[in-house]
């Protein structure tokens, strides 16, 4: 062996000389194998020393010396060559040519600067940053409570659905035919709420669980048509909540009260809901049997925001007969992560289910008759009914929910009802080592929890936790409260009794308690009914068969793991793993939202840098953090709106004028903030009616407040008059509140404080590369210019305001539960703007351009491209419009949607928003070869809706009507359709060599809607229908 080395050695040796001799003018770069002898290297340098004077010599660059790893190149996923060809197919010698063609010149901006990293970070070099600013935060052991824990994460959660791709880059399941697997989580998450609250329905998530309490409110609004204006929440609510609520309640004219629980006054006949809080926010389990009878006797819906770990224990809201019951699962094995994200719940009744705010997951058939599952009842959702709808929630929290989901299935009812019954048992031990110490005063209520103190300085004992590297919870100057998780130990327990013991000596330990401590629920509150009794519940409890589920889950849903994911108006781009690296790293995902700020100086500068850098983005002095969607955003940024027109005395100013093209969201949150929306229209341009426009803001000068604009416009193009649209609102005294939703083509290129904005949302979810995660979590800062800056919001626990912080503060009230949001996600949008850059982040808003013009010039002469700029360019979309094909082939979007699945790709938009049309977004980070795949893929489609045309294939069963085509049918001993199962599956040569399969057929929408169920089917039913498949 080590002979032959040698030879082969020697036989290298040779190669290199003798190439050295051929090429003594060339630059040579010598490889050696470092198995040589460094005796041999040595030989190798002396015996060609006399070569050397032959070489020219050429210095090494700086550039060359410089870190390899970048940002930029790895996300704008082009090289040069392929920037300047694709340039070249749209009719523009270079990428800047056709950029400077696309955007007015009357709005480009100076190139965009930073003051801290504009140059942009390594990869290696953000690891460390992050690591920096990591160790700057400092986890103490959390007693806080308010409705955050610390609680495990489950390994085999974290690694594969936290930090998988294949489950955090998914699109909320419109296209349900690839999404079977998630939505098969959520109806988990939605059976888990249902059965633990003992009612019959749930939503999917909502953002948390404050503003799921003020969504209740507004059902509470509905139900009662809006007659009785009076909303009550006893003051054991979470502040957080109950300043949610009552920032809420000022847009639709509802009347707050917050009052004792005994003390709710239903004489008026005016009060349409209460909220009430069980257990309560200082621990306190109370009996509301007789309170719900008596609400109910005037009319009036309870609410009920509760804790679903002490629901194991505590008798269900459903038995107590409240309404509506409301909450967080983020103790289901989801970190606090500083605030967020976290999933809120909603369930209720069916009777109100067309009033439920958010998603609901429900049960259909496919074409073969197969169960399925969809999002049911969407004529609820903002995108159909717009100002009408029961909400303006769009994205909520579909990753967390399915953490959530997933901690249940995994523990099963007994294991979650043991960490429910640990965690009562510590509390008991405590409170009873409290009571043997006899320094304090320990509340004798019932709790499960929580403990409440009496003391004669709360703050002295909080200092002394706070050495022992302990938080507490100071309500007042007298009191306590020290809520217990499944975190705690026995040995913490000890620690706590050092820091209540005022020095003395503690001669028990927690242990030696432990035999004395009693259930500190009375016996008519504990809970008898059976939870969770499904099988999906408890099978899978061991790492093995859990791991399986979730990868057999995950196996149904389409990624962008598998292709692009070309949804107009979403900016489904690289979710990098550098930037996703940091939000499990346990001094970001532990700290509690209320900790002290001393504690959580990482995360408070990167809240200083991220604000700093968004407002050099967009052009706007000031930037709260706190919008937890973009919804939530838009709302925010509307509710700042009108505090500044209150605060100049323009209580009348409530007029939004809306164009029609724009999200449904934008008339949703307007109707919100109690505007009255006036909608204009657009040209045949698609660009809004300048005309109709300037007479909207001059007959309504007296009371206008907005203007909702988005740009570029949801129609993929550039408007001209953008700038003149502004002045307009301007002269009239409106607003402008800029959409963000499409920031992407605004990046380095414009800014919306450039054009003329006031105020503008960006969704970190799509430009700032925060993954969708299935349909949430998102995040949706506002910025705003020097004068809207006061008004930002605030919170109840821990003040809040701009960043950078403005002269002076008139908060409009909170927006979110959590000060700083959704605060474990920012690092994923911190990172990205830190690692590529001002140039990066440009040459992003570039590349995404060029893509999308490249893409429509491929398709534009086998489909009409509806919208064009003045000089013929689309913006970072586009639009393709299918409705010629409807009357004469029966072809419509979802057909073409469905067949693009057969492919392997997720259909772009549907009918938004024009009916009857596609809107494309392929983003910077898709490569040209993927762009082209896209593009081959709907060049077929378009050849197989000509067979029709043409009568070579039938106007009713086709190979688009059919699509898609899941193994289960392509395999079935029976094939009656007029097309082979070859060309249903593999319609492209690609597809042989990787295939996407849908694990359904399309799924009946009507069928979902007319019969829905929204929890998990009696398995006597799944096993019937796995017989008749049989």
């Amino acid at each position: 062996m080590e002979r032959a080395r040698r030879l082969a050695n020697r036989a290298i040796l040779k190669r290199l000389i003798s190439s050295t001799k051929d090429h003594s003018h060339s630059r040579c770069l010598s490889y050696v194998s470092h198995s040589f002898a460094r005796t041999k290297q040595e030989n190798l340098i002396g015996n060609n020393r006399h070569h050397a004077s032959n070489v020219t010599s050429r210095s090494i660059s700086v550039e060359a010396l410089k870190p390899s790893d970048t940002l930029p190149r790895r996300h704008n996923s082009a090289t040069s060559d392929e920037l300047t060809k694709m340039a070249q197919t749209c009719g523009f010698g270079n990428v800047n040519s056709l950029i400077d063609a696309t955007i007015p010149k009357s709005i480009r901006r100076k190139e965009m600067s930073f003051n801290t990293f504009d140059e942009g970070l390594t990869e290696s070099e953000m690891m460390v940053h992050m690591r920096s600013l990591e160790s700057k935060n400092k986890c103490f052991k959390s007693y806080i409570g308010m409705g955050y824990y610390n609680t495990h994460v489950p390994p085999v959660i974290l690694r594969n659905i936290m930090e998988n791709p294949a489950w955090y880059t998914q699109y909320t399941p419109y296209q349900a035919e690839i999404s079977q697997g998630r939505l098969e989580s959520l109806m988990n998450y939605q059976t888990m709420v249902a059965d633990l609250t003992a009612l019959p329905m749930s939503n999917s998530s909502l953002l948390d669980e404050g503003t799921a309490a003020a969504e209740a409110m507004s059902m509470c609004n509905n139900i009662h048509r809006g007659k009785r204006k009076t909303f009550a929440i006893a003051n054991n609510c979470h502040p957080q909540t109950i300043d949610i609520c009552m920032t809420r309640a000022t847009g639709f004219g509802i009347k707050v009260v917050v009052v004792d629980v005994n003390d709710v006054d239903y004489g008026s006949g005016d009060v349409c809901g209460v909220l009430v809080q069980y257990p309560g926010t200082e621990g306190e389990v109370l009996d509301y049997g007789e309170f719900v009878k008596e609400a109910h006797a005037h009319g009036v819906k309870v609410v009920m925001a509760t804790d679903l770990l002490a629901l194991t224990m505590l008798k269900p809201p459903g038995e107590l007969g409240v309404d509506i019951v409301v909450g967080s699962t983020q103790r289901f094995g989801v970190p606090m992560g500083y605030g967020g994200p976290h999933a809120g719940f909603l369930a209720t009744s069916q009777e109100y289910k067309r009033l439920v705010p958010g998603r609901i997951i429900g049960l259909s058939v496919d074409s073969c008759g197969k169960s399925a599952l969809r999002m049911a009842l969407q004529t609820r959702e903002q995108h159909i009914r717009r100002d009408k709808a029961t909400s303006n929630i769009c994205t909520a929290q579909a990753l967390l929910a399915n953490m959530a989901a997933m901690y249940a299935v995994y523990h099963g009812p007994e294991g979650l009802k043991t960490i429910a019954q640990r965690v009562h048992g510590l509390a008991g031990v405590f409170a009873l080592g409290l009571k043997k110490l006899g320094t304090v005063e320990v509340h004798d209520h019932p709790f499960f929890d929580t403990v409440k103190i009496k003391t004669t300085d709360a703050q002295e004992i909080a200092d002394v936790a706070h050495k022992n590297e302990i938080n507490l919870r100071v309500v007042d100057g007298n009191t306590i409260t020290v809520a217990f998780d499944e975190t705690t130990t026995l040995e913490d327990v000890d620690n706590l009794f050092k820091v209540f013991s005022n020095g003395k000596h503690v001669s028990f330990t927690a242990t030696s308690l432990a035999p004395e401590v009693q259930i500190a629920i009375p016996s008519g509150l504990i809970r008898k009914s059976p939870y969770l009794t499904h099988p999906i519940f408890n099978m899978y409890h061991t790492e093995h068969e859990m791991l399986r589920y979730i990868h057999r889950l995950q196996a149904k849903d389409l990624s962008l793991c598998h292709s692009m994911i070309p949804l107009g108006s979403c900016t489904m781009k690289l979710n990098a793993t550098t930037e996703m690296m940091p939000v499990t790293w346990p001094n970001f995902a532990n700290i509690h939202p209320f900790a002290p700020i001393e504690q959580a100086q990482g995360y408070q500068e990167m809240f200083k840098n991220l604000g700093s850098l968004l407002c050099a983005i967009t052009g706007f002095d000031s930037f709260s953090l706190q919008p937890n969607a973009g919804a939530a955003g838009e709302y925010a940024g509307l509710m700042v709106i009108r505090a500044y027109h209150l605060a100049r005395g323009d209580h009348h100013r409530n007029i939004c004028i809306i164009p029609v093209s724009a999200h449904g969201t934008n008339p949703a949150s307007a109707a919100m903030c109690g505007m009255k929306i006036v909608s204009i229209g657009t040209d045949s341009k698609g660009n809004i009616n300048i005309e109709e426009l300037r007479k909207a803001a001059e007959t309504h000068k007296n009371n206008l407040s907005t203007l909702m604009v988005t740009y570029p416009s949801t129609h993929g193009v550039y408007e001209e008059g953008i700038d003149e649209i502004c002045k307009i609102i301007h002269d009239n005294r409106g607003q402008v509140y800029m959409d963000g939703a499409n920031m992407n083509a605004q990046v380095g290129l414009t800014s919306p404080g450039w054009i003329g904005a006031d105020v503008c949302h960006l969704n970190l979810h799509k430009t700032f590369c925060i993954p969708h995660g299935g349909g949430g979590p998102g995040m949706g800062p506002i910025g705003v210019k020097k004068h809207l800056a006061p008004f930002l919001p605030s919170h109840p626990v821990v003040p809040t305001g701009g960043m950078p912080a403005p002269d002076k503060r008139q908060p409009v009230g909170t927006i979110s539960a959590a000060p700083w949001g959704s605060a474990l996600i920012l690092p994923i949008s911190y990172s990205y703007i830190a690692m590529m850059g001002s140039k990066g982040l440009t040459e992003a808003s570039k590349t995404a351009i060029l893509k999308a013009n490249y893409m429509a010039k491929r398709l534009e002469t086998h489909y009409p491209v509806l919208y064009r700029g003045t000089n013929g360019t689309v913006a970072h979309e586009f639009i393709i419009d299918l409705r010629g094909f409807k009357n004469t082939t029966g072809i419509e979007p979802e057909d073409v949607a469905k067949r693009l699945i057969d492919y392997g790709f997720h259909g772009p938009t549907m009918s938004f928003p024009v009916s009857g049309t596609l809107m494309i977004e392929p983003t910077e980070s898709e490569s040209k070869a993927e762009l082209d795949r896209f593009c081959d893929a709907l060049i077929s489609i378009r050849q197989e809706i000509a067979e029709i045309e043409n009568g070579k294939a039938d106007i009713n069963n086709n190979v688009l009507k059919g699509a898609p085509h899941p193994p289960s049918l392509l395999m079935a001993d029976a094939w009656t359709k007029p097309y082979s199962r070859e060309y249903a599956a593999f319609p492209a040569s690609w597809l042989r060599f990787s295939k996407f399969w849908p694990s359904t057929g399309r799924i009946d929408n009507v069928y979902g809607d007319r019969n829905l169920v929204c929890t998990l089917p009696p398995e006597s039913k799944v096993a019937e229908e796995r017989t008749t498949t049989t």
